[in-house]
């Protein structure tokens, strides 16, 4: 262990085997600066090799390791530098190849300098990633830090430089072949509003589907496989957004309790899709099996959103393991606190990746296209996103980032989710994001969980998230689609568990129940948990339906979470992210039960209706101003007494609000140029625990009404064909919603 000086340059082996130290390296040829990584290509007269590329800002030598099937280390140094960036062409390395570098440099924590040349480093732009033996030493090994994890004085331990190989422990790049026909797939391109996401989780969506070969089961041809293509088409979804498919690693502390990170934000390969989802091999097979499950889902009309954590790695804080970019480079690819040895953390995860720098945008971006040109993905969901928009301190709209994004040719054309919002000052920007950019839309989720639990002193921000959330995104030519409307998420209760629990059952993460939020918003219909009593389950069956109902005939983009179609439950567990058990995977069992299948085909309904219905997928906001010369609004909110609702209204405490969609006012015009029209309909939500009396608004509104969903029912197959008159007062059941079509 040493504090400083250079690691020489020689061959190695791993797992206890060493090449023989005089024996000649692989011959390398110059090469070329781009592209970054290792590319398999026809080199100088007609050779077949792999160049590779690395950016090393301020290393003193690079050296490329190669291994062989039997895990024997030879190492070669890239002499050639370009711009900062260290390459070499070596002749006669083919695909399916494992390789990594070393980076020298000086060891100086104290100004930020971390180099280790003991530590074997992946390859930013590796494509696939071989993880070896992976995470089954029950803790990370002490070899894969920088720095003495174990020195006696902690307050100082990542000064201290271990000079310890850490080749046997780390994940290896591999060399992939190039393919990039995608001349049979067809990208469906749905449009903004008429799309509906289905979040899930690769392995937790296919774990125990029955209908899926064992073998296949949490894979990506798992998902691709016809019966999980099948639920999501019968479903009526249009997306899927992945939980992270990049390549991850687990964190220590939850290796040393037996957990594994299972949600996989802790990204360290940003082109590699994660190879523990592979039924097909690691070395370069994965990447092919990723494709072939996109083409799959877009055969079925299915576009595939990737959510993606570009604002950290899994490196961590100063006392994390080195597997990559801190080795590489720590100072150019991190933001370092005003003591060099620390890190700026805007993410709660340890470090922030530096953004303005350009090299760390040319990472991201780099990838991005990556994934939409040759793995054929759709879109994405920037996990923490102000973090990627923040300039040198403060959130930017106008950052490096966006503004490479905006101008992007490629990126700019597919769908761009920002999580709006990190932990550092000023992090949360709701609404903020510009023009191209959709946002998850917490204050809809906030707005309807509080009505539904009775938590509302009036309705103003209920009517303002159901239309649209106009107070949001109507600004700088924004539309209703920028706001994705959710009531659940991966990150907190399934739809299930908030109606059964109030208080989060976090106990088998390790944390003394601390992780996780207590800003649940969530009510358990009057008994905290599961329970046998009669009453009570139909009111959270029925609770359920609100919920979804509400969010189904939303104005903007409804995002659903796999299992919630069929009241999927995680025990009250509203941070699953270390459960990679029955705990998170789907339990399919579920839809061959009474209650679980009537809700999945109350889902299928509303979604169909949906997509039926383009009132109820509005392109622009509505103006709520009469149209025409009978006085009808395309947007009308009435009272129970079935007048309109005054400006008074809106401040009195209310637990009923309905309102009118009316059809005749759809703004835009079809394909043909046609103008847009609808049916119009009423949606009437009544959060109160008593039933109440509603009088129908009669003409120029409709002559008539007819029952479409009706929540008060268990059953809903006899709701629709009820028809009321305008005018009439209709009876509307304790806690419901209730849907009509109005009939003109």
């Amino acid at each position: 262990m040493r504090a400083d000086g250079p690691v020489p340059l020689r061959a190695a082996g791993v797992n206890g085997r060493r090449a023989d130290p005089g024996a000649p390296g692989p011959s390398v040829w110059p090469g070329a600066p781009t592209p970054l990584g290792a590319r398999f290509r026809v080199g100088p007269d007609g050779v077949a090799g792999t160049n590779f590329a690395l950016w090393a800002g301020g290393a003193e030598a690079v050296e490329l390791c190669l291994f062989d099937e039997d895990g024997v280390e030879t190492r070669a140094p890239l002499t050639e530098l370009t711009h900062e960036i260290w390459h070499g062409f070596v002749p006669g390395i083919h695909p399916g190849r494992r390789y990594g570098y070393r980076v020298h440099g000086r060891w100086d924590p104290w100004t930020g300098a971390r180099w280790n040349p003991a530590k074997l480093l992946l390859d930013p732009y590796a494509r696939a990633v071989d993880a070896g033996r992976g995470n089954d030493w029950g803790a990370l090994p002490p070899e894969v830090y920088g720095h003495v994890r174990d020195w006696p004085q902690q307050h100082v331990a990542d000064t201290v430089r271990d000079d310890r190989d850490s080749a046997p422990y780390v994940p290896k790049g591999v060399v992939v072949h190039d393919d990039d026909d995608w001349a049979d797939d067809r990208r469906p391109k749905t449009p903004w509003a008429d799309t509906v996401i289905y979040e899930l989780h690769v392995k937790g969506f296919t774990q125990l589907h029955p209908d899926i070969p064992e073998e296949l089961r949490g894979t990506y041809a798992g998902l691709a496989h016809p019966a999980a293509v099948d639920h999501l088409v019968r479903l009526g979804v249009t997306a899927v957004e992945l939980l992270p498919v990049h390549q991850y690693a687990h964190e220590d502390h939850l290796l040393k309790r037996g957990l594994r990170n299972y949600w996989g934000y802790n990204s360290i390969g940003y082109f590699a899709p994660h190879a523990a989802y592979s039924s097909s091999g690691t070395r370069g097979e994965q990447v092919g099996e990723f494709k072939r499950m996109v083409r799959a889902l877009h055969a079925a009309g299915i576009e595939v959103i990737l959510d993606v954590v570009y604002n950290h790695t899994a490196e961590a804080g100063e006392l994390g393991p080195t597997l990559s970019l801190r080795g590489i480079d720590n100072r150019g690819y991190y933001r370092l606190h005003s003591d060099p040895r620390a890190y700026t953390d805007y993410t709660g995860c340890g470090n922030t990746l530096h953004v303005v720098q350009p090299h760390v945008l040319r990472l991201i971006t780099d990838s991005l296209r990556y994934w939409v040109t040759e793995m054929g993905v759709d879109g994405f969901r920037f996990d923490l996103a102000a973090a990627l928009a923040r300039s040198m301190h403060d959130v930017d709209m106008l950052s490096p980032f966006l503004a490479v994004i905006a101008q992007d040719p490629v990126l700019r054309r597919v769908k761009l989710i920002a999580e709006p919002w990190d932990v550092g000052s000023g992090g949360y920007q709701v609404g903020a994001f510009p023009p191209l950019w959709t946002e998850w839309n917490d204050r809809y989720r906030d707005a309807v969980r509080d009505f539904w639990r009775g938590s509302v002193p009036d309705v103003r921000d209920l009517g303002y998230r159901l239309s649209g959330s106009s107070d949001l995104y109507a600004w700088g030519g924004r539309r209703p689609y920028a706001s994705v409307n959710f009531v659940t998420a991966h990150d907190g209760f399934t739809l299930r568990d908030l109606v059964t629990y109030e208080h989060k059952r976090n106990e088998a993460n390790g944390e003394g129940n601390r992780d996780g939020t207590n800003d649940n918003r969530a009510w358990n219909c009057g008994t905290e948990g599961e329970t046998d009593d009669p009453l009570v389950n139909a009111l959270r069956r029925r609770q359920i339906r609100n919920l979804l109902t509400t969010l189904l005939v939303s104005t903007g983009v409804p995002m659903l979470v796999a299992g919630d179609e069929m009241g999927r439950t995680q025990g009250g567990s509203n941070n699953a992210y270390c459960q990679d058990n029955e705990v998170s995977w789907v339990d399919w069992s579920l839809a061959g039960q009474p209650g679980p299948k009537s809700l999945l085909d109350l889902t299928t309904r509303l979604l169909a209706l949906r997509h039926a219905h383009p009132v109820l997928r509005r392109r622009a906001f509505f103006s709520g101003r009469a149209h025409a010369a009978d006085g009808l609004r395309d947007l009308a909110w009435f009272t129970s007494k079935g007048t309109e609702m005054t400006e008074g209204d809106w401040y009195a405490p209310a637990s009923t609000l309905a309102l009118y969609l009316s059809g005749r006012d759809i703004p835009g015009r079809d394909a043909r140029g046609a103008e847009v029209t609808d049916d119009s309909f009423l949606a009437i939500l009544h959060g109160a625990d008593r039933p109440t009396d509603f009088r129908l608004p009669g003409a120029p509104w409709a002559q008539s009404y007819e029952v479409v969903v009706d929540t008060s029912w268990e059953e809903q197959e006899s709701a629709p064909g009820v028809v009321y008159r305008g005018g009439e007062t209709v009876s509307v059941g304790a806690r419901s919603v209730l849907l009509l079509r109005a009939v003109m």
